[in-house]
């Protein structure tokens, strides 16, 4: 009868997996929280009471209607407009006192894709990357040019640097934008409505690229309305609706 109760070798084989579920919970660390913010823009309250945290090598979507908020959190993140309430920090940074003198310390350790490309129409892409990059404290020509080239293999543009803008087509000049956003090797990539001007076949490889870049540890903040891609490339989503956070994992 004793010897029934000896543990087989499948039962001990499951015990380690018991033990790791908690090591995981340890792990994350937030890289974003938003703690009681109420968000203005022009001194019009855009948003009341939101509480958003990110923990590191999250990959998030922020839905909701045009004009919900979505751009507004994300202006909040690179302290393009202020944080009012309780905490807000963003890649190490107190959005809530943090000094103008330090906003570029900050955006540093971000990356920011925004819809309209803002590229500058009489550089190349390697001028582009290049001037952003001096704009950022880059000083060694060849530390610069190597690194040009690392980001544009990232996203498959490698053989395009000396194009201008208007020879690319959208997705091109999209994904110019998203390896200007790599420069700085950021903690955070914010993306504002990245597809939002292109087709669906340009927008699915706009999507592969930015999860891909998660997949290499970085965290991705989204705000998009295109729904298909959301749910082709399912992850964690907030929905803004009637000035509510609606999170996916609660």
């Amino acid at each position: 009868m004793e010897e029934e109760n000896i543990p087989q070798p499948e039962e001990m084989t499951q015990m380690p997996e018991t033990v790791q579920e908690p090591v995981q919970e340890l792990a994350q660390e937030p890289i974003v929280i938003l703690k009681n913010i109420d968000i203005f823009q022009k001194k019009i309250l855009i948003l009341s009471k939101v509480n958003i945290t990110v923990n590191k090598g999250e990959f998030v979507y922020l839905i909701g209607k045009t004009g919900s908020g979505k751009s507004s959190i994300l202006k909040v993140l690179f302290a393009d407009v202020p944080a009012v309430g309780e905490e807000a920090k963003c890649v190490g940074f107190d959005l809530k006192n943090l000094k103008t003198k330090h906003i570029p310390q900050l955006r540093r350790k971000l990356g920011i894709v925004f819809q309209d490309y803002q590229l500058l129409s009489n550089k190349t892409v390697e001028e582009n990357l290049i001037f952003a990059m001096k704009a950022t404290g880059w000083k060694d020509e060849k530390a610069m040019k190597t690194r040009v080239q690392e980001v544009l293999r990232l996203v498959h543009l490698e053989t395009k640097d000396f194009k201008y803008p208007h020879q690319l087509s959208g997705g091109e000049q999209q994904r110019v934008c998203i390896a200007r956003a790599l420069i700085n090797k950021p903690e955070v990539i914010l993306a504002d409505e990245p597809t939002g001007s292109l087709d669906p076949i340009t927008a699915e490889e706009i999507f592969k690229i930015m999860h891909d870049i998660n997949q290499d540890g970085t965290t991705v903040i989204m705000a998009t309305h295109n729904f298909p891609m959301i749910n082709k490339f399912a992850s964690r989503t907030i929905c803004i609706e009637d000035g509510n956070i609606i999170d996916s994992l609660v």
